[in-house]
């Protein structure tokens, strides 16, 4: 099992630093990250100027404000060691990895010791985790550690440590009140009616609280990641809604193929089993929340999202298992089970092509192409301790030794700003947009320093000691103003 653990961190790591050293990594949502956790390793305030300076609400915005993650601060001392996006890509790996012994012990103890390895390396290749590891740095990687803990030590009768488990995952991100409502309305389910009440009021105030009051005072804003107009403006009309049409909400949650497959692939790693459990009710309520959303990111496979609910499923798979084998009078059969675990096993496997693993096999994966060697040049040309806007595959490449904010079409004025005119850039509509804006920099005052392959770094000597200003809706533009970020909303959105 050490082995086993140690194994998949490896894995977990070196997908990510390949990324991160080849430009595919983002400064939507590494950079983001980068800049709180390297705050917290200071012992200042998180601040995310990244975010901040796109929402227009300035350099100082807080990243609880934006999403509520204070459990960042547990990686500050990865930076005391090594301070700079690198870091945060291991740790991830590590915390990924970590939920292994637990969910092993848990297995152990419903199914066996061989079942038991098969599951742990069935989630370490499963393609939720997958995908969150090849996308950046994000607050789930907390999710499946904790929840293992929580499960597993609850399991054991262990109750403490399950509810520090619980409680941590109250500070991971604003909606994981969501899981503690479903866990308790599994503990209800399960008998322990008492605590599974106590454990939904405290999810649900908890959301409340934060979205309704603590993350507005910090100077959040609901309406920021607000994905359900179509059902209402606000909480309050969206319950209404969806509770009054009760079958047209259920048509929401299956009105496309996407929503359909990721569904089902999220459940068919168990072989379905883990419907047969109470415990899946800990994952339905995040899954709605994506699901019932007007954001088609939310729904994909592509991002992170889905390792919220991964070693959920997969504990809830192994208790419908033991449940059906004690249904049909067969509770001691351990050849069903290791059969299962093999099943489970050979899916996972069978998915590894499809997902992000499947690039560990590929040579050109560690490969830097003709864009990457362009982008090493031009980030070197970029001196440090300045603000520089950048186009979002080279944030992570700066944010170690300069205060980056996102290249788009709203101009912040800072002395530097490295742009693309050859391949399209979030926020931009298009590529000719991309070329005007440059074209307007240089006619406001901005001299270009250096150009290769698309990639242009200009400089404003007037602004070489003045910092960017946040933009206000009276700011005259010539451009249109960029919608709140669409990339997965991990701090960002």
């Amino acid at each position: 099992m050490g082995a086993l653990t140690l194994a998949a961190a490896a894995v977990y790591a070196l997908l990510g630093l390949v990324r991160l050293s080849t430009f595919r990594a983002t400064t939507f949502d590494l950079v983001i990250v980068d800049q709180a956790v390297r705050a917290y390793a200071k012992f200042a305030p998180p601040y995310i100027p990244t975010v901040g300076m796109v929402h227009g609400r300035g350099m100082e915005y807080l990243q609880v404000a934006d999403h509520f993650s204070p459990i960042y601060a547990l990686l500050a001392p990865l930076y005391w060691i090594h301070d700079g996006p690198a870091s945060l890509i291991v740790g991830q790996a590590l915390l990924f990895a970590g939920a292994i012994p637990f969910l092993w012990m848990y297995t152990r103890r419903v199914l066996g010791t061989a079942p038991a390895y098969l599951v742990s390396a069935a989630y370490a290749l499963s393609w939720p985790v997958a995908q969150a590891v090849n996308f950046d740095a994000h607050e789930v990687m907390f999710v499946p550690i904790l929840s293992a803990i929580m499960i597993e030590r609850f399991h054991a009768g262990k109750r403490l440590p399950a509810a520090l488990a619980m409680a941590g995952l109250l500070f991971v991100k604003e909606d994981m009140g969501l899981m503690v409502i479903g866990a308790g309305a599994c503990l209800f389910l399960l008998g322990h009616r008492w605590i599974g009440l106590g454990c939904a009021a405290l999810g649900a105030g908890w959301a409340v609280m934060l979205r309704g009051w603590l993350m507005p005072l910090l100077g959040g804003d609901i309406q920021d990641f607000w994905a359900y107009a179509h059902f209402g403006p606000d909480v309050k009309s969206t319950v209404w809604a969806m509770v009054s049409d009760p079958l047209g909400t259920l048509g929401v949650l299956f009105d496309t193929e996407t929503k359909v497959d990721t569904m089902f692939l999220l459940v068919w790693p168990t072989l379905l089993l883990c419907l047969l459990s109470p415990m899946v009710l800990m994952a339905v309520p995040l899954v709605l929340e994506r699901m019932l959303a007007d954001r088609s990111l939310w729904w994909a496979q592509d991002y992170q999202y889905n390792a919220f609910v991964i070693v959920v499923l997969i504990c809830a798979g192994v208790d419908g298992l033991a449940r059906l084998l004690r249904l049909v009078g067969r509770p001691d059969d351990r050849r069903v089970g290791l059969a299962w675990a093999a099943a489970a096993l050979a899916v996972a496997i069978t998915l590894l092509p499809q997902f992000a693993f499947g690039q560990l096999v590929r040579p050109e994966f560690y490969r830097k192409d003709i864009r990457a060697l362009a982008a090493a040049e031009v980030v070197s040309k970029v001196p440090s301790g300045v603000v520089v806007e950048t186009v979002n595959s080279l944030g992570p490449a700066l944010t170690r030794r300069a205060t980056v904010l996102m290249w788009g079409n709203r101009p912040y004025g800072s002395p530097w700003v490295v742009a693309d005119v050859a391949r399209w850039e979030y926020p931009f509509g298009s590529l000719d947009e991309q070329r005007d804006r440059v074209n307007d920099l240089v006619r406001s005052g901005y001299r270009p320093v250096f150009e290769r392959d698309g990639f242009v770094v200009l400089h404003r000597p007037s602004a070489a000691t003045a910092g960017p200003t946040p933009p206000t809706p009276s700011t005259p533009s010539t451009f249109p103003t960029p919608p709140a970020p669409s990339a997965p909303p991990a701090p960002s959105g």
